[in-house]
């Protein structure tokens, strides 16, 4: 009985999930799902890739070889059985969930136009969370690149980042116990101390 109890509410509850999909079927994929009445998220960045003889303004996914969909368990085999659909990404031999506020965050800075690039993952840094501005309330990881502040977001369960550059001035450390500075370009001196570029 408890079994089916447990089946039960897993086929009720809906969550956002990966999945993980041929290389470049990205758009393919979600366009299939989106007119099966699935819905889904694919995060977009812009990017110019050089040729020999040209320059081009490419539209690339954040995530390559990733879909997002909001779903449930009785929805899942019809989404296996999408063209270009390996898998949903699973841990324990279970398609993950993934946490509403991390889709949140990428999806808010999306819509809010912001230039956003793919960016290593990130484990450790300062966790900072929005205070004003368009990314209010969203909680990332603050770096210096290219001596221009930016806020890293992390998926977790894909152990994918992007980054997108803010005002620093617009964060606020999430302990609140420290200024806030953004930083992760150091040097160390002669004696072994670091100091910040």
């Amino acid at each position: 009985m408890g079994g089916q109890m447990e089946i039960e509410l897993e086929t009720r509850s809906r969550a956002w999930f990966a999945l993980y999909t041929r290389h470049r079927h990205e758009r393919a994929v979600a366009d299939f799902l989106d007119k099966e009445g699935v819905e889904v998220f694919v995060p977009l960045y812009n990017a110019r890739h050089r040729w020999k003889d040209r320059v081009k303004q490419l539209s690339l996914p954040l995530f390559p070889n990733y879909v997002f969909v909001f779903s449930g368990a009785d929805e899942r085999i019809s989404i296996l059985r999408t063209p270009g659909v390996y898998d949903f990404v699973r841990l324990a031999g279970r398609p993950s969930p993934i946490p509403n506020d991390e889709i949140a965050a990428v999806r808010k800075t999306m819509d809010n136009g912001l230039a956003v690039d793919p960016h290593p993952f990130l484990n450790i840094g300062d966790r900072v969370r929005g205070k004003s501005g368009p990314l209010k309330g969203v909680e990332g990881i603050l770096v210096r690149k290219s001596g221009h502040c930016h806020l890293v977001l992390s998926v977790e369960l894909l152990g994918r980042s992007v980054a997108v550059e803010v005002d620093a001035a617009d964060f606020e450390r999430e302990s609140r116990s420290n200024p806030l500075v953004c930083e992760t370009d150091f040097l160390t001196s002669p004696g072994g101390h670091r100091a910040l570029l």
